[in-house]
């Protein structure tokens, strides 16, 4: 039959009982709004939650971990039969990275390398009159840092370059800044574990938004640093890699591993506990926006079959004028999926509406000094899906009620009348 005709026909069943399709379409309408504004709400608090941890964190770490020499001198010797050996110690340098001239000029080489930035960790005790506490001093290259891991977007007051610029400059993080009631401008002193002091001048402040972290952790340039532990500019204990793709970080740690002959460490392994929290939170999101759709599709069959008993006789017409059963069937589908397709429709611009709303309530908290309103995602995938789903679930609404028409016999209808 003339695909046409059947659309028309449609067309005439569904304004003739348009209040019934509105609500329909109302209710897929509603069901589309809420899914796109909660999956875009969850995803972007997933992204915002991820990002205090995956933005500061490399896609690869080296390093150099302290650890007992495997291979004992003993082992090396045949016939002394069971030996063991008791309170092993480490050997070795300690924690600086070897050869880092030659891993840098490698790692830069990498077409799998986004970037590469140095790191020295101290760890120190920050001198407050008769009250030593503990803390970390990260010395990084302030440039590198700020392309590759977002520094400056954490440094609440001060400026990042003038670690590079001030000598013996110093940002704290901001909850240790508290503690000792330190401002920019003031000068601490700092004592490293083997009882060098050394005076260094608060040029910033840091905020992660971890407040146990922001408690300990502060940050100096890498001269500073290698000055403040007495090393040379070759002592280096971290080397922190931005991969182009984070995916091929697992199989980067490991190749690393072997062609270095340092201990290495990827993302994945380091933050999994985040990437479980977020995959959680985003099937919660998805699950919930599909029972909506799904209780939005009984609606629609309910309607549909009450349209179904309310038009026997024009079906019966319908069949008794040459319109075979597939015809009617198709005529039932095209409802269906029209009141699926304008309410999906309306639905993502809704969606897209509310999304924008939340995007703009003011979210002010001393934690999250980067975050100013509610964080969301507007990535089309979920706009695709949302339509997708609409289709889909008013298509399966509208297939029962349609199979039921399809094998209306007119004779039977007519014969009642």
């Amino acid at each position: 039959m003339n695909s046409k005709l059947i659309f028309e026909i449609a067309k005439s069943l569904l304004l003739a009982r348009w209040k019934q399709s509105m609500v329909a379409a109302v209710g897929v309408t509603f069901s589309i709004a809420m899914f796109i504004t909660l999956l875009g709400f969850m995803t972007g608090l997933n992204d915002m939650l991820d990002g205090l941890i995956l933005n500061r964190t490399p896609h690869v770490r080296l390093f150099n971990e302290v650890k007992p020499n495997p291979e004992q001198p003993t082992a090396l010797v045949k016939g002394l039969g069971y030996v063991f050996i008791q309170s092993i110690k480490p050997t070795g340098n300690g924690q600086n990275v070897d050869n880092v001239s030659a891993i840098l000029q490698a790692l830069r080489k990498d077409n799998r390398v986004l970037g590469v930035s140095p790191k020295v960790t101290a760890q120190v005790f920050y001198n407050v009159g008769n009250i030593d506490i503990t803390g970390v001093i990260n010395g990084v290259d302030v440039e590198a840092e700020q392309k590759l891991f977002h520094f400056s977007d954490y440094v609440t007051k001060g400026n990042p370059t003038d670690l590079k610029n001030v000598p013996n400059s110093i940002i704290l993080g901001k909850a240790a800044a508290e503690k000792m009631m330190a401002s920019i401008g003031d000068v601490i002193q700092v004592t490293t574990s083997r009882g060098d002091r050394q005076p260094l001048k608060v040029v910033g402040l840091f905020q992660s938004g971890l407040q146990d972290l922001d408690k300990v952790q502060s940050f100096a340039s890498l001269a500073t640093t290698q000055k403040l532990l007495g090393k040379p500019a070759s002592y280096i204990t971290d080397i922190n890699i931005k991969s182009v793709d984070i995916l091929s970080a697992p199989a980067m740690a490991n190749e690393y591993r072997k062609l270095f002959a340092t201990d290495a460490e990827d993302i994945q392994t380091a933050n999994s506990q985040f990437e479980t929290g977020s995959s959680v939170r985003s099937v919660i999101s998805y699950a919930v926006g599909i029972t909506l759709l799904i209780v939005a599709g009984f609606g629609i069959y309910n309607i549909l079959n009450m349209m179904i008993y309310e038009k026997m006789d024009s079906i019966a017409i319908l069949k008794a004028t040459g319109f075979s059963g597939s015809d009617v069937k198709n005529i039932f589908i095209t409802i269906a999926l029209t009141i699926g397709f304008f309410g999906g429709l309306f639905g993502l611009i809704f969606g897209l509406l509310l999304s924008n709303i939340v995007d703009n309530i003011p979210f002010n908290t001393a934690g999250l000094p980067t975050i100013k309103t509610f964080p969301v995602n507007y990535s089309l995938k979920f706009y695709v899906i949302g339509m997708v789903f609409s289709l889909i679930t008013t298509y399966l609404a509208g297939m029962f009620p349609a199979r039921k028409a399809s094998k209306i016999d007119p004779v039977i209808i007519i014969r009642g009348k």
